[in-house]
């Protein structure tokens, strides 16, 4: 007789014994970048040559079609109806990647070949997103192997090829065909735990703002023994600018781009949450950002503003001369609780009121827009619960991963809670090389996976 036991079962010995490592090393090997020239073949290839066949073994029906946007990869729907009256699941990844960086990876290791070292699998995509998205539809397959052949529910994928863009295309493409994909509730992974060993549930996104500050004084520069001292002197003006904009400790001081306060539901659903496993990629450095927020509080529910770039002159050959002008190029990081549109506004009145109105704000927009669902759904806390029941411990809610995701696209068209749970960590290097997969919250993702896969079969759903 199946039984959920059986299908957690199935998983297990397909991940212990070797079956999903064979997989995700053939997914790793097709160098799917969505960032260099020349490699359309290769995110055609991933999507029709390895996902496609895949899922219609399955039984899902499916079709790559062409980026609304030319030029931006294709994109894979594959459906799968059992019962109209039961739930609908909507399964969304991206097969794309950020660039190889083939030069920049340590001895021994390479983008595009999955190695083994420790609790560690290496390469490409690994952590962001093949990893993730594969260990989905594996958990997948092992309960349609349970339940000989069904699985007493419908799901819908969505796989992407150009979310390393921005998702561009997506948005369109979602609203074109929001009827054929519409689905009681979206259910994917992507992103980091909140410490590699909590099981994590994420309920949306922070989002993305960029402007620049730039600062032209001159059409070029002078020379620094004749004019050094006597004239004004660009970066030195916008190092200036920056101070009034963020103390020494990280407090914004441009109050217009944060949200007014944190809610009761936020500070409820993160009290108590840790936050860690950078694996010595960073620090939490106590003290810095906004007073008075726990480390959870200020990653997970508040704005943080950046400086994501910035010149004067030329650093790789600087000249003897005081340079024409510099830029900054900025970067806010936004939950829902704050409307972006007001950003642009709010950053050049703190400017002119600081007596900087000769720093221009410049390609002021929204990148990605957050997105959120209540921490308190139905669905999040169904996930919530069948996953602690698979893995036999705490899982963490939060109510906005720290990154961005695609998350209001599938909000606003096809008016879906978002259930997000990553199986990876901070530390995995997803955008830099020597980016890694730890083996351990991989294989309980798969069995998080293949007990909801079960549980959406049976009674009780909301």
């Amino acid at each position: 007789m199946a039984t959920r036991e059986g299908a957690l079962a199935r998983a297990a010995t397909f991940f212990d014994d070797g079956g999903f490592k064979s997989l995700l090393s053939d997914l790793v090997a097709i160098p799917s970048t969505a960032q260099e020239e020349g490699r359309e073949a290769d995110l055609d290839r991933y999507l029709n040559g390895a996902i496609r066949p895949w899922l219609e073994r399955l039984g899902f029906t499916v079709q790559v079609r062409p980026n609304p946007r030319e030029g931006f990869g294709p994109i894979l729907t594959g459906i799968r109806i059992e019962d109209a009256a039961r739930p609908t699941v909507l399964l969304y990844g991206h097969g794309d990647t950020v660039r190889g960086l083939e030069d920049q990876w340590r001895a021994g290791l390479e983008p595009w070949k999955l190695i083994e070292e420790g609790d560690r699998w290496y390469g490409r995509g690994t952590a962001d997103n093949k990893g993730q998205h594969a260990l989905n539809i594996a958990a997948l397959e092992a309960v349609i192997a349970e339940r000989g052949g069904k699985l007493g529910f419908n799901v819908k994928v969505v796989l992407e090829m150009a979310e390393e863009r921005g998702s561009t295309g997506l948005r369109e493409f979602i609203a074109a065909n929001a009827k054929e994909l519409a689905a009681d509730v979206l259910i994917a992974s992507d992103g980091p735990r909140v410490e590699p060993e909590i099981p994590t549930i994420a309920t949306g996104t922070r989002g993305t703002f960029h402007f620049d500050l730039v600062l032209k004084l001159r059409p070029g520069g002078v020379h620094s023994g004749h004019w050094g001292g006597l004239t004004r002197d660009p970066a030195i003006l916008l190092a200036h600018a920056l101070t009034t904009m963020m103390d020494r400790n990280g407090k914004v001081l441009v109050r217009g781009i944060l949200p007014k306060d944190l809610s009761n539901s936020v500070r409820a659903v993160l009290d108590g949450c840790p936050v860690g496993g950078g694996d010595g990629a960073a620090t939490i450095d106590e003290g810095w950002g906004e007073p008075g927020l726990t480390s959870a509080e200020k990653i997970y529910g508040w704005n943080s503003l950046i400086v994501l770039a910035m010149i004067s002159g030329r650093p790789e050959n600087p000249v003897n001369a005081v340079a024409p002008d510099a830029r900054a190029h900025m970067q806010v990081r936004y939950t829902v609780d704050s409307d972006p549109s007001t950003f642009g506004a709010a950053v050049r009145a703190h400017l002119d009121a600081h007596g900087f109105q000769d720093i221009a704000v410049e390609n002021a927009g929204l990148r990605m827009p957050a997105s959120r669902t209540d921490p308190d759904h139905p669905w999040v806390r169904w996930a919530q619960a069948s996953m602690a029941k698979s893995l036999g411990k705490k899982v963490q809610i939060i109510p906005n991963s720290s990154g961005g995701l695609p998350g209001d696209v599938f909000v606003d068209h096809l008016h879906v809670p978002l259930v997000w749970v990553p199986h990876s960590y901070n530390g995995c290097k997803q955008h830099g090389p020597d980016e890694h997969y730890l083996i351990a919250p991989a294989r309980e993702g798969i069995l998080a996976f293949a007990g909801m896969w079960w549980d959406l079969g049976e009674a009780g759903t909301p």
